[in-house]
């Protein structure tokens, strides 16, 4: 007996050692990747050349859900950016929900606008009245309604304005695995009413379980419901894992926004576990959560503002029926240790990389 337990304890010894460098060199990629998206935007990387400005444009943005952060960041940038070129903007809310969706896109049409902006919902959703709008001829740009960057012939979308979606999902997975040591026990929470949604939790939580983590429990719950939603789901998930519960990864800002209060009745600190870390979007109130180190460690920001601007550029270039700029635009992993620079002081990513006077020096304006 006493031989059979030296040899399991050699054999387990043994197993530990030969995985240690393994758990080292994912230790180390997780890390490299996350310095990469850590550290300072300030280099434009964007288009230099293209159509000049058209003038006299009346467009239409057909936001998701207003509440939602990072589609209000993004349609302040194509009302900052519309202005440079004397546009008219008129931003319709389709409030959460896909009645509402349908009923501000059948208000759009009634609009008869030069250019349309899908903002914040999947394209295939409103699949008639984009083909409605394709047939009109009415050029359309969008942010987040595929899950892919570039234009969406399908459904006559000339450019899907976006981060590189699953680097964004990469990035913020690797920083749970590293931040836990190489030992997360992960909750994803995600909304399967969206393609790109349900491709960000995918790729999280293959990365988290190609790495070595534990992905505890997959959670799929509307974004519009979060209010309501989220602070019983959260006591239900800490009664349900307790301390093996570490990290939480969201697709987006949002669902955080109604854990803290849960959290704190739990007793557990604005610092502690589950460590907070969302894939997206990099909201205002993200920003501040994780300024004062209460219930959100991280978000993989997108450039909000700017990516108002290239949404604009795209449908100038759709109007000169040039072809769409070719521009990914960058993201960034954001901590309480960077959160200031890039923009963290107005509490969104906004690079000091010159994007405006380069937008307006395309324009000719």
């Amino acid at each position: 007996m006493k031989r059979r337990t030296l040899l399991q304890a050699t054999v387990a010894t043994v197993a530990v050692m030969l995985s240690m460098p393994a758990l080292a060199d994912s230790m180390a990629d997780a890390k490299a990747v996350v310095e990469k998206y850590a550290s300072k935007v300030s280099a434009w990387d964007g288009p230099t050349s293209g159509p000049k400005g058209a003038s006299g444009k009346n467009i239409v943005i057909l936001a998701g859900d207003m509440k939602n952060g990072g589609i209000l960041g993004v349609v302040n940038g194509v009302q900052e950016a519309a202005g440079a070129l004397g546009w008219t903007v008129k931003a319709l809310d389709g409030a959460g929900s896909i009645g509402g969706r349908t009923a501000a896109f059948g208000q759009a049409m009634a609009l008869k606008p030069d250019g349309i902006i899908i903002n914040g919902f999947d394209a295939v959703e409103q699949k008639p009245a984009m083909e409605a709008a394709k047939a009109a001829g009415i050029p359309m740009v969008s942010w987040h309604a595929a899950s892919a960057v570039g234009p969406v012939p399908e459904v006559g979308v000339f450019a899907n304005v976006t981060t590189d979606a699953m680097e964004v999902s990469k990035s913020a997975a690797d920083w749970a695995f590293a931040d836990a040591g190489g030992k997360p026990g992960v909750i994803i929470f995600t909304d399967s009413t969206y393609a790109i949604a349900i491709a960000k939790a995918d790729r999280m939580k293959k990365e988290i379980e190609d790495l070595g983590g534990t992905v505890l429990e997959y959670v799929d719950t509307p974004i519009a419901e979060t209010s309501q939603r989220m602070p019983q789901l959260t006591t239900s998930l800490l009664q349900k894992y307790g301390a093996k519960w570490t990290h939480s990864l969201a697709i987006n800002d949002l669902y955080y926004d109604f854990m803290g209060p849960s959290l704190a009745s739990a007793g557990i600190t604005g610092d502690g576990k589950p460590v907070n870390v969302a894939a997206g979007d990099g909201s205002e109130s993200a920003y501040q959560r994780i300024r004062a180190k209460q219930y959100q460690a991280v978000t993989v920001a997108e450039p909000l503002n700017l990516q108002g601007w290239q949404l604009v550029d795209e449908l100038n270039r759709a109007f000169a029926k040039a072809p769409w700029s070719g521009y990914v635009s960058p993201l960034h992993v954001v901590t309480s240790a960077n959160v200031e620079f890039d923009g963290g002081p107005k509490n969104s990513f906004d690079p000091d990389n010159g994007y405006r006077d380069q937008y307006k020096k395309i324009w000719g304006k």
